[in-house]
Order: structure tokens, then C-alpha cells, then sequence
């Protein structure tokens, strides 16, 4: 079975309020050496050993359905059945 991870991030143009929130909490904590902090999010998903062409389904699933091109870029990371990537 192959496991595709696919992290999505927000271009770094884009304002990420939510990573702003966080960076202002982060004093309050008592941490004060963080420059920035920036909010995504991460999709696992699990194709059947039968599945064809993993690493092409993945990019169209992340580009058509995970991710709005327009604001966020994504990677792919494959993990094969053996455990090498």
C-alpha cells in the first residue's frame, strides 16, 4: 500500500491571519524567539497496492481538490510499500 502525504501551505505573499494569532500568543507562553509562524495543512492519503501511477493521481487530487493554486502551493511525499521514499 502506498501512503502519499501532501502538505499544504499558503504562499508566502498571502497573509496567514491564523499564523499572525499564533505568533501573538507565543509570548504569553513565555517564548519570545519566534520570527514568524506560518499555518497549513496536512492530507495522508492510502492507495491500494493495485493503484497505478500514485505520484499522478496524488498531484491531480492535490491540485484539483486539496489546494487552491491561486493562493497556496503543495508538495508530495510518497512513501513506498518498502518504506523508501
Amino acid at each position: 500500500m502506498a501512503r502519499v502525504v501532501v502538505d499544504v501551505m499558503l504562499k508566502s505573499e498571502i497573509l496567514d491571519p491564523q499564523g499572525e494569532a499564533v505568533l501573538g500568543a507565543l509570548p504569553r507562553l513565555g517564548v519570545t524567539d519566534v520570527a514568524s509562524v506560518r499555518i497549513g495543512k496536512r492530507v495522508e492519503i492510502e492507495f491500494d497496492d493495485s493503484a497505478r501511477s500514485v505520484e499522478e493521481q496524488s498531484r491531480v487530487i492535490a491540485d484539483q481538490l486539496l489546494a487552491n493554486p491561486v493562493i497556496e502551493n503543495f508538495t508530495i511525499s510518497i512513501d513506498s510499500p518498502n518504506g523508501a521514499a
